[in-house]
């Protein structure tokens, strides 16, 4: 009997059980790129699959420049909230939590970082990337501040560095995070990771957690094809780029009746653009101003304007393309260049469209100058020596080449010469005659 209960105890202390006589259970959601609203559904959907999962902790391993503020506050609130505890693990090494990534490791229960991993870099900034003037500076840094106040002393960390990296845009090292107690590991791998928090252990909702390293169970979240699909569309950048696609297909579709692809195609990208544009934070006049900007060089196809209109279209165009996003918090904004590059290429491309279209006008212009002496037409109405005719589904002024011809209605008659607009003609046949007597 002494031998069993030893046997037992033995086998107890190898394989040591959670405190649910379980494993432990772990889902990995690896979120690399910008805070969008895209990561942020993946987040609830990540926490929503655990709890139906009966998953013991929600491991987010992050890598990430910063993004949108309002994305950024919903992930917050998810993490705070959520019933499950969230660790955040910066890495591999070279990962960074720049921004927006600040706010996530500062709200999750536990936070880790790799070696050569960085943090910080907090602080607002304006849609151009530049620094916020005067009182909305004040008003977005000292919300900001605020907020990332209020997370770490709700998780016991460093309150005064987190304040500063978005007052002064500190940054600092996985090792020095570490030292002025910004996080709680600094773990190579995720792996690692879950080791030291399940030795150290860490509490949620006031609750004790830790667990052994080899009772991990850990599952990859898996997030779709759609949430690779909408984190692209929802990049503000390519939200720009599908924009100005779609005017460009219809632009070439309405000058050019009938190619149907091009219109297609531009039909497909201005969709998806309005879909990204009701999503992120846009601005009517950036919308409107752009647009305009179609307008304006649709009326350089039909009014001659020396290219007036075609620079008034550009300037429409960058100036459209600098107010699109207006982000409240400052993080999302397109580079100036990146504005102006297709602003150009846009107007030259429309340029050379405008440029082939009167082209072939000139060369139609032309060729109907030479060939339409000789044809048939119908006289449509006539008074005195002048009247309308109609040549090949076109409608002409006319004058008769012989000063006694004065055709009615619907008689059919020649051209013989073109002077202008004004053409020539004569009787396709003879005229008949009254026999008398």
């Amino acid at each position: 009997m002494i031998r069993l209960a030893s046997l037992f105890l033995l086998v107890l202390l190898a394989f040591p059980l959670s405190a649910h006589g379980e494993p432990f259970q772990v889902l990995q959601v690896n979120f690399e790129g910008t805070v969008s609203p895209a990561s942020e559904e993946m987040l609830i959907e990540s926490i929503s699959y655990a709890q139906d999962s009966g998953v013991d902790l929600v491991l987010l391993r992050i890598d990430t420049p910063g993004g949108l503020g309002q994305s950024m506050r919903s992930m917050v609130k998810a993490i705070l909230n959520s019933p499950i505890p969230v660790a955040v693990w910066v890495g591999p090494a070279g990962a960074r939590a720049t921004s927006a990534g600040v706010f996530l490791v500062a709200a999750s229960d536990v936070a880790g970082m790799a070696p050569q991993t960085t943090i910080g870099a907090a602080s607002p900034v304006s849609v151009t990337g530049d620094d916020i003037q005067k009182t909305m500076q004040a008003k977005v840094q000292n919300d900001f501040i605020s907020l990332v106040r209020a997370v770490a002393a709700r998780r016991d960390r460093n309150i005064e560095w987190y304040a500063e990296s978005v007052q002064s845009a500190a940054s600092i090292t996985a090792a020095e995070a570490l030292e002025q107690n910004v996080i709680e590991y600094v773990s190579p791998s995720v792996h690692d990771f879950l080791a030291d928090i399940g030795e150290g252990g860490f509490t949620h909702d006031g609750e004790a957690i830790s667990f052994a390293g080899n009772q991990v169970v850990l599952e990859t979240f898996k997030p779709g094809f759609s949430y690779s699909v909408l984190s692209w569309m929802l990049h503000p950048q390519i939200a720009y780029f599908l924009l100005l696609g779609g005017m460009i297909g219809l632009f070439f579709e309405i000058t050019h009746p009938g190619a149907i692809f091009p219109g297609v195609l531009g039909g497909i990208c201005l969709l998806m653009a309005l879909y990204a544009l009701s999503v992120l934070p846009t601005t009517a006049a950036g919308i409107l101003l752009i647009l305009f900007a179609l307008v304006l060089l649709g009326l350089e196809v039909a009014i001659t304007s020396y290219g007036l209109l075609t620079v008034a279209g550009a300037v429409a165009l960058f100036m459209g393309g600098m107010l699109l996003f207006r982000d409240p918090y400052g993080y999302l904004h397109i580079p100036t260049w990146l504005v102006l590059v297709p602003s150009l290429i846009f107007v030259a491309f429309a340029s050379l469209i405008i440029w082939l279209i009167l082209r072939s006008r000139k060369t139609r212009f032309t060729s109907d100058s030479d060939s339409i002496v000789g044809q048939e037409g119908t006289v449509i109405s006539w008074e005195k020596e002048n009247g309308q005719i109609r040549v090949r589904g076109e409608i002409w002024a006319a004058t008769a080449a012989l000063s006694d011809f004065t055709p009615s209605r619907d008689t059919k008659v020649k051209i013989v010469a073109r002077n202008g607009l004004r053409l020539q003609i004569e009787p396709l046949s003879p005229e008949p005659t009254n026999a008398n007597g």
